[in-house]
């Protein structure tokens, strides 16, 4: 058998040698009975296939991402909000154990630093272009655990990928330095493998290689070797109908019914996308994680308690998620590109197919599915959602929308790693995917599907540059040549359908454009009987106005771009009525329900407000008419009227405000605004306030935790006067303004802020700094420390309404959410604020002069924490004070309900205090928003 193998080597490497200067691999494994250590053998031909000399090879050691804390990887996982690896006790890392390089008159190679990513191997001879260089290794590897990312060992079952060292191919010059980042990026792709596993008894193993014989792989691959290595044997379908002959190896267990499905669907799918791209693999290897990655998002069920939401069948589900598995797939195994910086291109076509498919088979399918058929109570409330009527295939423009509108969206090109994960999906595969589709809907589908597979089938077994694609397509359609400045740059390309006028038997129709641009648009007219059609318009360079005439024909309304099929600013100026009240405008519609907004209409929404205030206003009951959808708006108004049951009186509140969001600039947005609010803080005593307000928020990296922002505001207060408040000459008018910086860093581990701000009015002025940390010392254990200090510049106010709080805050700007604003005993009285000195025990008193205090927190088990206070201050014409106090807190929902047990204090041992209860504090946040942010961090 050791003569059979080595003839198989000899001839294996005779014929790599010959095919064009590929890469060579030849490896022996063998896994420990344990499968933790996997000792490997291997024999690699590198060549120089750079233009240059080369005096050093450098090899990616990638198992090194697990070696230790703060690796790119361990960085990369905590930005995703996942602390599994930076925890991970050492025994779960992946490391090399050991590792010897010998040329092949067995000469060692040194090596500087194993535990390092990059291998850089001095040569004594210079390798010139073309010329190859054999190197012998022999080394051990600790595999990592599974868990991290999807490679490594469990109990149940081994993954292989990025474990081998191999030479870097994106990198011919050897220069730079490459981490692992966990993105799937192509490594050994233009290589000859040949790989023989020792694996455990009743071990069975899988790859994406050929299998030449049991345990044993080889032959030339586009992409990265991976290897499944499990007890159980994974189903394969073998696909051989017509000119197909594929076979899909599932590296998981498949349920009967989605492989009846599958059996099915993969012959549709397969010739589907090859009329497309123009050939298939003969073997396609699914992992669990890639199907993870590249399944169809949004189709699975909606889950809500003991409820189950279905929006598509198990059959369709299985359709959809596995088109977009299949074509990624295909893609990868088809088109060598660097990731990092041409990740657009198989994303996009991976959507551009997907497009195409749902075009075909699911048009008139609906993006939620049958979820608005779902009866509550005998009705259909979703069916009054406008997300009910947006057609499936709709969701490509839409994910654009919803990120632009937060001016979060990055360039097509940008770098990979720093995407993030959301416009990983939005923007480096939908947007692209609808500007694809976009380009072949003008120029034909069958022109472009031929450019296409041309393209692709000339790219077979070498690196592309996708701006030759680009380069093509402009060349067989000039109005594709704005392609590659709208893929280099974030794009903020707007179409305005400006009036129209009619003239005889024609409609004279005004587009205007924010670019100088040539890029086409597509028009459309529809009659009362619902007659459409449909036309190309040719904007021409340098010309953002345009008058294009149609035949009048009764025509009801006109479109630019309709369905979102171009990623435009902005849609609601791209609808126009050419009949009735609304003629040159859009209508207005009533709505009850939060909602996808409706760009044909301007939107209304209503909703009902039921608020508690106490017993000063009691039951509030109101309603709120704003025009913020699920999208947000550069332009935002909120209007609430409220009775209050309490008073018998009218209060509410209203805002209005516009932020600007330059595309390309140091400031993220610029956001001016006015409000007011009229309710009541006492008994029969009402407040007023009109706020004038500014704030900027700092361009930042998507990826990036960080967060800064400068806010300033005037607030104008009128508060109604009880008659001890007149006779203790209290403040009935008074004017503040204000002027801060915020900077907020919220990741996992070391979570921190800053902010300094100062306040003043005619009576006072003072600058007040805070400072948080927050410390993840193990799994959901948490040690945080905050500080504060407040200094009065000056202070010739008449009594403590504007001094810093000891243990409770004075909302005198009524800027906290405060359950009972006046409220003095009682259970409404023991709400917490952390904010001044944040004392949870009730020390008497205020401070008119400075405080310092430092509040620190720390877990101790599970919910359960425990805290302390110390602080120094100093009131006028008074001595320095020190204070301090101790406690557990039980953390009920973390940072939004928590309640608090004094102990030991300045006051003394408070659990002896027969007035214990009333001491126990708690803190309520009632603040949908956070909770929101809080949700979606790691996303964007």
């Amino acid at each position: 058998m050791k003569k059979v193998i080595s003839i198989c080597f000899i001839l294996f490497f005779g014929v790599a040698e010959i095919s064009a200067q590929k890469d060579s691999i030849h490896i022996e494994a063998r896994l420990s009975s344990d499968k933790r250590i996997l000792d490997v053998k291997q024999k690699l031909v590198y060549y120089n296939n750079s233009e240059k000399d080369l005096n050093t090879v450098k090899l990616l050691n990638w198992v090194s991402a697990y070696n230790k804390r703060g690796t790119s990887l361990v960085y990369r996982k905590l930005e995703d909000r996942n602390s599994d690896l930076h925890f991970a006790k050492k025994e779960e890392w992946g490391k090399i154990l050991s590792l010897d390089i010998r040329t092949p008159d067995n000469q060692p190679v040194s090596v500087s630093n194993i535990t390092d990513e990059n291998l850089f191997l001095p040569l004594d001879t210079i390798i010139k272009p073309g010329e190859s260089i054999r190197l012998q290794l022999q080394y051990q590897i600790q595999l990592p655990d599974k868990k991290f990312t999807g490679y490594g060992t469990s109990d149940k079952s081994i993954a292989l990928k990025y474990f081998f060292i191999v030479p870097d191919h994106f990198d011919p010059d050897n220069i730079s330095k490459r981490s692992y980042y966990d993105i799937e990026e192509s490594v050994s792709f233009h290589t000859f493998w040949n790989v023989n596993f020792d694996i455990p008894a009743n071990y069975h193993i899988e790859s994406n290689l050929p299998k030449i014989r049991m345990n044993a792989f080889g032959g030339y691959l586009n992409s990265d070797p991976e290897f499944f290595i499990s007890q159980d044997e994974y189903p394969s379908i073998k696909v051989n109908t017509g000119d197909i002959n594929t076979e899909i190896q599932f590296g998981y267990i498949l349920k009967p019914e989605e492989k009846q499905n599958l059996e099915f669907y993969l012959p549709l799918q397969l010739k589907f996308i090859k009329e497309r791209i123009g050939s298939l693999p003969g073997k396609l290897f699914i992992s669990d994680k890639f199907r993870g990655k590249e399944d169809f998002f949004g189709n699975n069920d909606i889950s809500f308690w003991k409820f189950r939401f279905r929006l598509f069948t198990e059959a369709e589900k299985t359709d959809l998620d596995y088109f977009g598995i299949m074509a990624k797939k295909i893609l990868d195994e088809s088109i060598i590109a660097d990731k990092q910086h041409h990740h657009w291109f198989k994303n996009g076509l991976k959507s551009y197919l997907e497009i195409q498919y749902l075009k075909k088979f699911y048009g008139n399918t609906k993006l939620l599915g049958s979820l608005p058929e779902t009866k509550i109570f005998g009705v259909r409330p979703l069916k009054l959602l406008y997300a009910s009527k947006i057609k499936l295939v709709d969701r490509y423009g839409l994910a654009y929308q919803y990120i632009m509108s937060q001016n979060l969206d990055q360039k097509i090109d940008e770098k990979f790693t720093v995407l993030s994960n959301f416009n990983d999906m939005a923007i480096s595969s939908f947007e692209t995917g609808s500007l694809f589709d976009y380009s072949a809907d003008k120029m034909g589908y069958e022109n472009f599907n031929f450019l296409l597979k041309d393209y692709i089938a000339r790219s077979s077994d070498k690196q592309i540059d996708p701006h030759d694609f680009l380069k093509e397509l402009s060349e067989k359609d000039r109005n594709t040549r704005y392609l590659p400045e709208f893929f280099s740059q974030k794009n903020r390309i707007n179409f305005k359908l400006k009036r129209f006028r009619k003239e005889g038997d024609s409609l004279n129709i005004r587009i205007v454009k924010n670019t100088d641009n040539a890029i086409p648009v597509k028009l459309q007219t529809e009659t009362t009987e619902k007659e459409v059609k449909q036309y190309w318009i040719e904007t021409g360079e340098n010309e953002r106005s345009q008058t294009f005439s149609v035949p009048a024909s009764d025509i009801n309304k006109i479109t630019l771009n309709d369905d979102y099929i171009f990623p435009e600013s902005k849609y609601r100026d791209n609808f126009l009525y050419a009949k009735g009240l609304f003629s040159n405008t859009k209508k207005i519609k009533l709505k009850l329900i939060k909602d996808i907004p409706n760009p044909e209409f301007n939107e209304i929404y209503i909703s009902p407000r039921i608020r508690f205030n106490n017993t000063y206003d009691k039951l509030l009951l109101g309603i709120n008419l704003k025009n913020q959808s699920f999208f947000d708006q550069k332009f935002l108004y909120s209007f609430t009227p409220m009775y209050s049951s309490g008073t018998g009186k009218m209060t509410g509140t209203g805002a209005i405000s516009y932020s600007f969001l330059p595309a390309e600039s140091m400031i993220r947005s610029l956001t001016l605004g006015v409000s007011g609010s009229y309710f009541h803080y006492d008994y029969d005593l009402a407040y007023r306030k009109a706020s004038i307000f500014s704030s900027i928020n700092f361009r930042k990296n998507p990826r990036s935790t960080v967060s800064r922002g400068i806010g300033l505001s005037y607030n104008y207060f009128e508060r109604d006067l009880s008659p001890l408040m007149i006779s203790n000459n209290d403040y009935s008018k008074y004017n503040l303004w204000s002027v801060g910086y915020s900077y907020t860093d919220n990741q996992m581990i070391h979570e921190k802020s800053l902010s300094v701000s100062t306040q003043w009015m005619e009576d006072f002025n003072k600058v007040t700094a805070e400072g948080f940390y927050r410390w993840e010392f193990a799994p959901k254990q948490k040690l945080s420390l905050r500080l504060f200090a407040g200094y009065f510049l000056r202070n010739q106010t008449r009594n403590n309404t504007f001094n810093y709080g000891i243990s409770r805050v004075s909302n005198y700007s009524f800027s906290y959410t405060l359950l009972g604003e006046s409220a003095t005993s009682g259970i409404l009285s023991q709400q917490f604020i952390l904010a001044d000195g944040g004392f949870k025990s009730f020390i008497p008193g205020s401070v008119n002069q400075w405080i310092t205090s430092v509040n620190v927190d720390s877990s101790v088990w599970k919910i359960f924490h425990v805290y302390a206070d110390a602080g120094v201050y100093k009131n006028k014409n008074t001595s320095t004070q020190f204070i301090w106090d101790s406690g557990i807190k039980v953390r009920l929902i973390p940072d939004f309900l928590e309640i608090y047990f004094p102990v030991q204090s300045s006051l003394g041992f408070e659990p002896s205090f027969k007035d214990y209860a009333k001491r126990i504090r708690y803190t309520l946040v009632l603040n949908l928003n956070s909770i929101i942010n809080a949700a979606r961090r790691g996303w964007y």
